[in-house]
């Protein structure tokens, strides 16, 4: 197995990240500093910063995330983060990806490295799924700027995506948006630019994963069918 992808299975850090940590001489096999692209096997003792490393069986949660919580493990003001919903009988997991404060919905939380920087790489374009509420009516031809890419605060120009209309009343719309890229608050500030405030915003879908059966503030583990489904994303 190429040393990289050794330390992401590890949960040291992407394989990308890695390659980093062994260009810096910081991984050792055996007792000599890492070569890029060196296989490494069960029978080498391999260390990081010093300390020895092994694989250890990764784990996957699903977690439908409640407004009012950061997608962090810890926060020095205090302030609820997810880790908190997960309690302390879970392992050391990351959240993949953001979904902001006063945001909810579908969040994926592992020790895959691997699994993390394939969903969120931009080059791979996995598709998420989001329910969005404005106040006031929009029509079909109101969203024609945000499908095709507009421009939002920062001078960045977002990237073509599909967005139709679930329900519309003279007090507020829902929009259910499909997205291939996720840059910071990227959704409120896209509707920011045709002139409305996002009311509530919530994942629904990674891919064809969704929340179903799943309250706000549970989880559950993901199933071995639902991680192969996500890594050939």
């Amino acid at each position: 197995m190429r040393i990289n992808k050794f330390l992401a299975q590890c949960g040291i850090a992407s394989r990308r990240a890695c390659d980093g940590l062994i260009a810096d001489g910081k991984v050792r096999v055996n007792g000599r500093p890492a070569e890029p692209g060196m296989d490494v096997g069960e029978g080498d003792r391999i260390e990081v910063a010093g300390r020895p490393v092994a694989i250890k069986k990764n784990e996957y949660y699903l977690l439908h995330k409640p407004k009012g919580y950061l997608c962090t493990v810890s926060d020095d003001k205090g302030r609820k983060t997810v880790m908190d919903i997960l309690g302390s009988g879970v392992g050391r997991v990351y959240p993949v990806g953001r979904l902001d404060y006063d945001s909810e919905g579908l969040l994926i939380l592992t020790t895959d490295g691997e699994l993390a920087q394939h969903l969120t790489h931009p080059s791979n374009e996995v598709p998420k799924t989001y329910l969005v509420k404005v106040e006031g009516r929009l029509t079909e031809a109101d969203l024609n700027p945000i499908r095709s890419g507009i421009e939002i605060e920062g001078g960045y120009v977002t990237k073509k995506c599909r967005a139709h209309i679930v329900e519309t009343n003279r007090d507020y719309t829902k929009v259910e948006l499909v997205l291939r890229e996720g840059k910071n608050r990227e959704i409120r500030k896209m509707f920011a630019a045709i002139g409305r405030e996002v009311s509530l915003l919530k994942r629904t879908k990674v891919g064809e994963l969704t929340l179903r059966g799943l309250d706000r503030g549970s989880f559950r583990k993901l199933t071995p069918a639902e991680v192969a489904y996500l890594k050939s994303l």
